[in-house]
């Protein structure tokens, strides 16, 4: 649902603008300092990136799911890092206080989040505990007005920047599965929290993930999320069912990006005479790209309507997933190939988005977790 295309459109052009004249060039330069450059995370801020999802009562943009997929898809025609620095506020380090916080919760931290003053991180895979998210080991004891944390997460995005974490811990350890899993949100700062190093990643160099580990750590029981226990593993299912839209949206956006770098080398490029684009095989896979992109992005703003239309669409978010993650591979695939050996050095884009776009089918849910999912709905569906 788009609420009124012409401010709408204005936001998209404003956002089409400073990807194409600030995050485009200073891509390199991320990938060789290995962050985002501190000037153009200010310029993030003040354009409203990092509140795009967030209620306007709390100071962000308030976006429905249809715009804010396609914003996400604008964004995504840069380096997929730099939206991942603003991504985890409008997505899963802010949706879990959106969705179950108390009024009070909401009140404290979303102000913080939309304006970018501090940067929120999800933390739920563990060492031990990754697509059987359900199986963690991080515990959380109540002792009088706090909890007790203890246990360590692994890969967690944006976790050295973080202000915040909303942190899945298990507050009753006799009881296995989800139904004793709860959701904090804990403060950098916390004694009893620290930060692992820096991973060093196969591509996405200027976003950072990390280990955050839990030694003891003294939370107050008002930061349990929505003040109730038992109930942190349905907050986690709903804020990735919606991280999924978010992230299949990125997949478009990149693969857009991908797909016109390549066809610009291919009209450029020329062999026995011709541009490489004029060759029936150079061509079919511009076409099987073009096709791709376009089925994807039609998944992708179908799913964001009748999410806006109330419909539950958890089934539809994977779909979307699987579908735009895995073409996102493929497109990159291609564009390489249609590059040749240009494609395989740093001097040109494509070299490292395809070490980028790799990361998409692994994380919010591998493509096999999303497929399990699609069929067990499926099931259940039929057993109606």
């Amino acid at each position: 649902m788009i609420r009124d295309p012409e401010t709408f459109g204005l936001l998209l052009a404003s956002v089409r603008r400073f990807v194409r004249e600030r995050l485009v060039p200073n891509e390199q330069r991320m990938a060789d300092e290995g962050a985002v450059p501190t000037e153009i995370a200010a310029e993030m801020r003040e354009l409203g990136l990092f509140g795009l999802s967030l209620p306007e009562a709390y100071g962000g943009l308030g976006l429905t799911m249809e715009e804010e997929v396609l914003t996400a898809i604008e964004l995504a025609h840069a380096s997929p890092a730099f939206r991942s620095l603003s991504g985890t506020n409008n997505g899963i380090g802010a949706q879990g206080i959106v969705l179950d916080g108390t009024e009070e919760q909401k009140r404290r931290w979303l102000p913080r989040l939309a304006s970018g003053e501090i940067v929120g991180a999800f933390a739920l895979t563990e060492p031990g505990s990754g697509s059987d998210a359900a199986s963690l080991a991080t515990t959380a004891r109540r002792d009088g007005d706090h909890y007790v944390l203890n246990g360590t997460k692994r890969f967690i995005t944006n976790a050295p920047e973080a202000g915040i974490f909303t942190v899945m811990a298990r507050t009753d350890p006799t009881v296995t599965g989800a139904g004793a899993i709860s959701a904090f949100i804990v403060e950098r700062g916390t004694r009893g929290l620290s930060i692992g190093k820096h991973d060093r990643k196969m591509g996405q160099q200027g976003s950072h993930t990390a280990d955050v580990i839990f030694e003891n750590c003294r939370v107050p029981a008002a930061n349990l999320i929505g003040e109730r226990e038992g109930v942190g593993f349905k907050t986690a299912m709903k804020v990735l069912d919606k991280g999924r839209l978010q992230i299949a949206a990125v997949c478009v956006g990149v693969a857009e990006r991908m797909l016109g770098d390549a066809l610009r080398y291919a009209v450029e490029r020329r062999q026995f005479g011709q541009p490489i684009a004029e060759f029936q095989l150079v061509g079919a896979m511009l076409a099987d790209s073009r096709t791709e992109i376009y089925a994807a992005r039609s998944m992708v703003v179908d799913a964001a309507r009748r999410r806006d239309d109330g419909d539950d669409v958890a089934t539809e978010a994977s779909c979307c997933k699987l579908f735009a993650s895995e073409m996102c591979g493929r497109v990159a695939d291609r564009a390489v190939q249609i590059h040749g050996g240009a494609g395989y050095v740093a001097d040109y884009a494509i070299e490292r988005f395809y070490r980028d776009v790799r990361l998409f089918r692994i994380y919010e849910g591998t493509s096999q977790i999303q497929q399990l999912l699609i069929a067990r709905a499926m099931v259940r569906d039929v057993d109606r």
